[in-house]
């Protein structure tokens, strides 16, 4: 399981923590609440989810979100909410209906999170100014991861580009004899291409065209980051074995235990990029 990745933010002088799990985004109630109560955030947390307008808006988000919530409990909740003797926690709220908008743990990301459009929904609760700055903050931050992630995609396909040019040199040197016509030399170019293609994706660019034929461009450009980087990778070491003379076929099997190699080690839970 991958962890998640943790990012503090400031709003208004409080900290608020930022976890990034399966790329969805919680954002920390008990660091909001501390921004009304530092000492008894957990108290303001229960007392925003004794309101019947907060159950209400609770219940309709899991129901558009989660197959498995239990709309009983939550009509339950929502006919006891409002009255003098009804409270209800996080871990109550969770585990009677089965709900994944809000979380609530101890340890290193301990504490109670939730989807941000509910951390939303419980900072406009705690003041419409701090939910504002909240929601500026926590954009300028997925911008910014957007710009990084950006700058990273376009590194991968500049060095991809770099590696295109040593592999198609090599293809030109070795594999083209002098007197064939143009026509027939990109019948060669695209045949190596392909050769890379299956290595790494596991399929040529036609029956990737064949497959999504609703899709501009080509699988290359639906590439992740960490794909790129491996294709930089196996055209420079494609580039090399033409050198050696090494026939097409020992090429891809060393080409595509390579990329899986290569794939497995970027994709791990601890290497993964940008994290």
């Amino acid at each position: 399981m991958i962890k998640p990745k943790k990012t503090i933010i400031e709003v208004q002088g409080t900290a608020i923590a930022v976890l990034n799990q399966n790329d969805q985004d919680y954002i920390s109630l008990t660091d909001i609440a501390r921004h009304r109560n530092a000492q008894e955030p957990f108290a303001i947390i229960n007392n925003w989810m004794r309101g019947r307008s907060t159950i209400e808006f609770l219940g309709l988000w899991e129901k558009l979100s989660t197959p498995d919530f239990k709309p009983l409990e939550f009509e339950r909740f929502r006919n006891e909410a409002g009255s003098n003797y009804f409270v209800l926690s996080p871990q109550r709220w969770i585990e009677a209906t089965q709900a994944i908008g809000i979380t609530s743990k101890s340890g290193r990301y301990g504490g109670t999170y939730a989807h941000r459009d509910i951390a939303f929904e419980f900072a406009s609760w705690i003041s419409s100014e701090f939910k504002l700055y909240l929601i500026k903050e926590f954009q300028r931050l997925k911008d910014d991861e957007n710009r990084r992630l950006s700058l990273a995609w376009n590194l991968n396909r500049t060095l991809s580009k770099l590696n295109y040019r040593i592999h198609t040199d090599a293809v030109k040197a070795r594999l083209i004899p002098p007197e064939v016509t143009p026509a027939q030399a990109a019948i060669t170019y695209a045949t190596e291409a392909d050769l890379l293609n299956v290595a790494l994706f596991g399929q040529t660019a036609k029956q990737w065209r064949d497959a999504n034929p609703k899709l501009e461009g080509n699988m290359r450009e639906y590439a992740s980051i960490e794909q790129l980087l491996v294709l930089a990778n196996i055209e420079g070491m494609n580039a090399e074995f033409i050198h050696m003379t090494l026939p097409q076929n020992d090429r891809l099997k060393r080409l595509n235990a390579i990329a899986i190699r290569q794939m497995q080690t970027l994709t791990a839970p601890s290497h993964r990029l940008l994290t």
